[in-house]
């Protein structure tokens, strides 16, 4: 298990238009509003993964998709003890929400998919990653395995190499951890890092989307690792997503204290098909339990599927 949380206390909720850019992107639109990015469409299917990309490309004059953070999600979240904060990010469109305020919040195991993708942007230059990387890879993304993440956080040289690689995404809310055995905290460091949802639909962005860091095949290992966590992991963003829908997700899980009073739970992923198309980042800090946190983000996943359709 891997996880880990900055604690709130208090629920605070608001919702609006928000798209956070990044340097090496070039398309630049307007908050809440569809355009043609140019872009091609992904392939669909690579050579080294068996994951299929999803096309991005937007057909003109694309239907507006309805806020999913509207009165349902607001009315639920006022219920809830945890603090939560929530993107989506829809690629049809080019529109994006939030609700939630806040300062970041701990990562706990969302951090590996930004060190898989650092390790990917590293080892492009060398010819991709080795058997040994992949290895390590599948066992980070699909089971959580903390020991093959602390290796990997090594071999991409930490926060140094993390925090180089979100610098070219141009993530601006996200902070690696400096320690990876923390005083006074028995879980590895690494889930100290903190980030915002923003950030982390710019992470996202990175599997979804052609890119100048990442390769189509990258892009497309990734999603097929994020495709096949453990069963028992499948919670979170796919909540209330029907089972003919597609689910690439990442989960992050801790307990903060020794009596596990206090547990961050967060969860990212790629949802597609049955008319959707879209990114979503959920980070609730403050659970009273693991199941009380992972029953607020499949709630929230599902009224955001609902209310897109």
């Amino acid at each position: 298990m891997a996880t880990f949380a900055i604690v709130g206390t208090s629920l605070v909720v608001a919702t609006g238009f928000v798209l956070t850019l990044t340097a090496h992107r070039q398309e630049e639109p307007a908050a809440g509003v569809a355009v043609n990015t140019g872009r091609a469409p992904a392939p669909a299917a690579l050579p080294t993964a068996s994951a299929a990309l999803p096309t991005t490309t937007t057909p003109p004059r694309r239907r507006l998709r309805p806020d999913p953070f509207s009165a349902a999600a607001k009315s639920y979240l006022v219920t809830r003890a945890d603090t939560v904060l929530a993107a989506v990010y829809d690629l049809d469109t080019r529109q994006a929400w939030t609700i939630g305020q806040g300062r970041p919040q701990a990562e706990a195991s969302i951090v590996k998919l930004d060190i898989l993708e650092t390790l990917f942007a590293q080892r492009g230059d060398g010819g991709g990653l080795s058997g040994e990387d992949r290895s390590l890879a599948e066992g980070m993304i699909e089971d959580s395995d903390n020991a093959d993440a602390t290796d990997l956080w090594d071999a991409v040289d930490g926060a140094k190499g993390i925090r180089s690689f979100n610098a070219a995404v141009g993530l601006a809310d996200t902070s690696p951890s400096l320690c990876v055995q923390c005083p006074g905290f028995p879980w590895p460091g690494w889930g100290l890092s903190t980030t915002s949802p923003a950030d982390q639909i710019e992470l996202l962005r990175e599997i979804a989307e052609p890119n100048a860091l990442l390769s189509d095949t990258e892009r497309s290992y990734a999603l097929q690792l994020m495709e096949d966590v453990t069963p028992s992991q499948r919670w979170g963003v796919s909540g209330g997503v029907p089972l003919q829908a597609t689910v690439a997700l990442k989960n992050g899980w801790l307990p903060l204290d020794q009596a596990e009073t206090d547990w961050q739970i967060n969860s990212v992923g790629w949802i597609w098909g049955l008319g959707r198309d879209y990114l979503v980042a959920m980070l609730t800090t403050g659970n009273p339990t693991e199941q009380y946190g992972v029953d607020t983000i499949d709630r929230l996943s599902a009224i955001v599927w609902k209310d897109l359709g």
